[in-house]
Formats: C-alpha cells, sequence, structure tokens
C-alpha cells in the first residue's frame, strides 16, 4: 500500500490524461477487461449486485444501473480502480453501508461504484493515547464496543450507529444523539488515508493532540462527501467512559413551543446533558406502533435525554427543575436506555407510515421555540402532517413530511421541506446540520452560500479530480 503520496497510481493502457477532460456518460462492457483482471471476483457486474448497490436510503433514485461495482478488500483495490475510472473519465459513486439520506451513493448509469462495507477490520486500539486505527468500513457501533472493551468510548453517535460506517461518517461530517456534548465527527478525526481520483494514495494529519503542519487537509476530506477523494482509513480519538451510572430523563410537554425554550434554558445553563433529543407527539406515536414499547405519549413533544459522570442524577434532576419551569407537564428519570432506543427509531419508523421526506436543518437553539411554530404554520399552510424529531441541545431538526408514494405526492412534500428550509435560513441556520448536501439538497446550496464561496470549493475540486470522475454534481 501506498502511503504519503509517494506511490504512483497504477497505469492503464488506452486511455491517459489526454483524453477528454470531463466524464463519459459510462464505460462499455470491454473497458472493464483490464479491472476485472486485476480485482477479480471483488468486482461485480451481476445484475442483482448492480441494483442493489445503485441506491441509498434516500429518496434519490438513479439514472440507470453502474456497470461495475468493487467490493474493495484493500486501499490498493481502491487505488487500482481509481486510476481505471480516471484514465477513461467515468464517473465514480462511493457507499460504505448505504445508509445516507442525502443521495450521495446513488450510482451513476454505466459508472462505477466502489464499496467499503468489506474494510471493515479495527487495525489497532491504542488506549496510552486514546486513538483507534479503523479501516473505512467498520460499523460505528462495533467500534464504539471495541472501545469499550478498554474503557473507552467513540464519541459520534448516530442514530443509524447500528448499520453505519466509520467512513459514511467522516465522508458526511455525521452528528447523532451525543452531539450536544462531544461534537460532530471532524472533532474526533486525527489521520485520514485517502485515494485521490487519479488512484494516488495520501496520508493526512497526525497521531498527535497537535498538530499545525501545512494546510489542514483531514477537515477538508472530512465532509467532502466523496467529491475530493476516497477515504479508506482514518485514525480517531476516543474518550474515557465517564464513571458512575448513566440517567435517562423524559419531559413531556403540552405545547411544543415550552419545549423549545426549555432545550434553550437548559443549554445556556450548568448542567450538561450528554443527550438531548425531541420527539412531537406524532412521532411518538409512529415509534410506539411500529415498536411498541410503552413510551408514554405527550400532549405535544417529549423531551428525551442522558446525563453522565458521578453526578449524573443531580444534573438529570436539575434538568427536568428546567423542564417543569418552562411548562413540562410531566417529567421522569430512570436508568434505563428505552427512552433513547425509542429515539434511534425514528426514521425506520416514520418511512414505515409514510412519512417519507425528510429533511436535515439547523437553527441557532435559542430559535427552537421560533421554527417549531413556523414548522406548525408551514404544516397548516399546505395542509400536511409534519412530524418532528430533533437533536435538540444542537438545534439540528429533522422534520418528515407525508407524502403518498407517488411523483406528484413527492413533489408537494419537497415544496414543503423547500419552506421550512428556508423558515431555518431566515433564523440563522443551515440547510444541513448533518446528513451532508448529496444530490437531494444541492439545488439549496446557493440559499446559503454566495457565489465566491461555490466558485472556491468547486476550485478546489477541481485541482484534486480535474476530469471530475468523484461524485459529480452532488455536494458542491
Amino acid at each position: 500500500m501506498s502511503v504519503n503520496g509517494r506511490g504512483a497510481a497504477p497505469a492503464f493502457v488506452g486511455a491517459g490524461r489526454d483524453a477528454a477532460s470531463s466524464p463519459v456518460p459510462g464505460a462499455a462492457p470491454t473497458d472493464l477487461d483490464d479491472l476485472r483482471a486485476a480485482l477479480g471476483d471483488r468486482l461485480l457486474t451481476d445484475p442483482a449486485s448492480l441494483a442493489a448497490y445503485a441506491v441509498d436510503s434516500s429518496r434519490a433514485q438513479p439514472e440507470g444501473l453502474p456497470i461495475a461495482v468493487l467490493r474493495a478488500a484493500s486501499t490498493d483495490d481502491v487505488s487500482t480502480a481509481l486510476a481505471w475510472a480516471h484514465a477513461r473519465g467515468i464517473r465514480v459513486s462511493v457507499r460504505g453501508a448505504g445508509t445516507g439520506l442525502s443521495g450521495g451513493a446513488v450510482a451513476y448509469a454505466g459508472g462505477l461504484v466502489i464499496s467499503l462495507e468489506a474494510m471493515n477490520r479495527i487495525l489497532d486500539i491504542d488506549v496510552d493515547n486514546r486513538l483507534a486505527d479503523v479501516e473505512a468500513g467498520v460499523i460505528t457501533a462495533d467500534l464504539d464496543a471495541a472501545a469499550l472493551a478498554h474503557g473507552l468510548f467513540f464519541p459520534p453517535d448516530p442514530a443509524s450507529a447500528q448499520w453505519s460506517t466509520i467512513g459514511g461518517n467522516i465522508a458526511t461530517n455525521a452528528g447523532g444523539l451525543r452531539c450536544v456534548a462531544h461534537g460532530v465527527t471532524t472533532d474526533v478525526v486525527a489521520a485520514l488515508e485517502v485515494v485521490l481520483a487519479d488512484g494516488r494514495v495520501m496520508r493526512t494529519g497526525a497521531r498527535t493532540r497537535k498538530n499545525t503542519t501545512g494546510y489542514d487537509l483531514t477537515s477538508l476530506f472530512t465532509g467532502s462527501e466523496g467529491t475530493l477523494g476516497v477515504i479508506t482509513a482514518a485514525t480517531v480519538r476516543l474518550k474515557p467512559v465517564p464513571p458512575g451510572q448513566p440517567r435517562t430523563f423524559r419531559a413531556s410537554f403540552d405545547d411544543i413551543e415550552d419545549a423549545g425554550r426549555a432545550v434553550t434554558a437548559i443549554v445556556s445553563g450548568p448542567a450538561a446533558p450528554e443527550v438531548l433529543e425531541l420527539i412531537d407527539a406524532r412521532s411518538v406515536e409512529i415509534i410506539e406502533a411500529f415498536h411498541p414499547s410503552g413510551l408514554p405519549s405527550p400532549g405535544a413533544a417529549m423531551l428525551v435525554g442522558q446525563t453522565v459522570g458521578l453526578a449524573a442524577h443531580e444534573t438529570a434532576e436539575a434538568i427536568t427543575d428546567i423542564c417543569r419551569a418552562h411548562g413540562a407537564a410531566e417529567t421522569e428519570i430512570s436508568d434505563s436506555d428505552s427512552l433513547l432506543e425509542a429515539r434511534r427509531l425514528a426514521n425506520p419508523a416514520l418511512t414505515a407510515q409514510g412519512l417519507r421526506v425528510s429533511c436535515d436543518v439547523g437553527v441557532p437553539v435559542a430559535a427552537l421555540a421560533t421554527v417549531f411554530r413556523g414548522i406548525g404554520e408551514i404544516a397548516a399552510r399546505h395542509g400536511r402532517r409534519i412530524a418532528v424529531v430533533a437533536h435538540a441541545g444542537d438545534g439540528n431538526l429533522h422534520p418528515t413530511v407525508e407524502a403518498g408514494d407517488t411523483p406528484d405526492e413527492y413533489a408537494a412534500a419537497e415544496l414543503v421541506i423547500d419552506d421550512i428550509t428556508r423558515l431555518a435560513l431566515s433564523l440563522g441556520g443551515t440547510i444541513s446540520g448533518e446528513h451532508g448536501i448529496g444530490s437531494v439538497k444541492r439545488h439549496e446550496l446557493p440559499w446559503q452560500q454566495d457565489a465566491t464561496a461555490l466558485d472556491v470549493q468547486r476550485a478546489i475540486k477541481a485541482a484534486l479530480d480535474p476530469r471530475g470522475i468523484l461524485t459529480p454534481g452532488r455536494a458542491i
């Protein structure tokens, strides 16, 4: 395996840098001969595999089937495949577990899919330095479990942790339930191994706590959604498990705006939760129908969260006191994780119920009450039910709009999502808090970023991927 950019990319006869500078629509079957010879049975071309790897968990649909899928077993496999695609100008989509919700991993017609799911080794847990070396296909929860055996944990905690991969988390700069206390994925990435568009391999970052050497390439690739290179391995930071017994808490509200004001008071005060989530009454009803667990139904919304450390119970009491002061009708503290597990079921439960068009926006925490009121007004104006779950502690909301399974229904629901996004922006928010842009939200980019910012990002893209083969037409 070549590292630090010193290894030359594999060469393929018959095409090169003097070929057309833009991607061709797709590859011909004969173009696969060299790649098949190099990769063997790791290159999949049967119709069932092509169909299975053409989609992700978003509502985006592929324009057609790819010509092949690479189930990469090593960085060398990825390097070989990208050198081949670069030489021919063939579009490439990259996927881990396919759990993305923004359409970033959907295949290109006649293109190549690079799947990293088989690169799933935890290479090392460095206890002394609180670091883990992992391949990109490692499941998030598996790394967390491996770290736990050493009294450590992996802070990022997306709701899809049981299925999502570390590489996917890094590519989208994923968030999750513990973000309010520990930040997002970029805050724990120390170093990366990345394959560039032409097949060259490089390392970014360092194992040290401080590093001011050159540009911060690690942060550049984190959140780049596969547009600048393919992340094949990473060194990530771990944290020690807090001592004591964690406590979960619940507060039910008859007014969702009161819940928003309670969150603002909690986050601005000294009682710091590790998790602080909101589930509205409609979402609670749907989750309970999907997986009955005795989750009580609130009048309008429920705050659920967790506190940790030796003062976990006292902190939970302080938080529930704040909730009651802001209108909570009922509160509860327990040592069970069932409330958080119910929160993790929100996305599959809502999808199963027909609320298929979801949104990922962020607002300043102090604007939560206002955004909840605005979402209610948007629902009334469009005559559509909107269910809301949120990583309330950091202002990241996931409203989901009810839509029938027809193109017209989806189009109508997308208009609702656009209105919610504009509302978030009007409050100083963002069009994406953690899912990324992909293809689903790309039309919204000019709403948040000015033309100069977009030009700068596209210049970076052109420098690293001059033929535009890596996830073109997405993210930026």
